[in-house]
């Protein structure tokens, strides 16, 4: 059995919540916020360019265009923009994670990071849009009157940093191993179906 899982999810989901229990119940690592303090130490980069990547994707083209510019002796521009340097610092991280051979990682385009290693699971976490506004609003303490263009905001910009940043698409199901739609199921019966997959499948 290959303890080694992605997270992928809409907002309102409760897929961050479940990512830790699935971690507690298989004995791992989870990784979240965490993956941003290992990639500033890492890369040396500031917390702001780091943190907040996906939210800068609502609009793909000033994502895109955003670069780091240098200004010395004379005029110089890097290739590689500043929002490509905190993903490439959250990719390396991400790795070295996926070489431990297990944890429980959530976002940052995990699953597409690790591709390329046998066995590794890759869950999409989703829901109906009348659950996602209820337990924002409850669990999450969201103001309601703002609630629907959050939800909005959040969906498109990790479709837009996933697409942007890989191959595929945002909540394409052939690129997860089992999706689950959280409106019929509660946090620890989410995780549960998880864990069993992850002992059942395949590999």
């Amino acid at each position: 059995m290959k303890k080694l899982v992605t997270i992928s999810r809409q907002f309102g989901s409760g897929g961050r919540i479940i990512g830790a229990r699935i971690a507690e119940a298989l004995g791992v690592d989870f990784y979240d916020g965490e993956i941003i303090d290992m990639a500033i130490e890492e890369s040396g980069l500031a917390r702001g360019v780091v943190e907040g990547g996906e939210l800068r994707a609502d609009n793909p083209f000033t994502y895109g265009m955003t670069s780091a510019i240098n200004f010395g002796d004379a005029f110089t521009a890097d290739p590689i923009s500043i929002n490509e340097k905190a993903f490439l610092a959250q990719y390396k991280v991400i790795e070295e994670i996926g070489a431990k051979g297990e944890g429980v990682i959530v976002g940052r385009c995990a699953d597409y990071v690790l591709r390329d290693i046998k066995g590794v699971t890759n869950v999409f976490f989703y829901g109906n849009k009348e659950d996602r506004i209820r337990r924002c609003i409850e669990e999450y303490g969201e103001d309601p009157k703002d609630i629907e263009h959050l939800i909005a905001k959040y969906d498109k910009s990790r479709a837009n940093y996933y697409n942007y940043h890989t191959s595929y698409k945002w909540g394409e199901i052939t690129n997860y191993n089992i999706a689950i739609n959280t409106s019929y199921v509660d946090y620890d019966e989410a995780a549960y179906l998880v864990v069993e997959y992850i002992k059942n499948r395949r590999y």
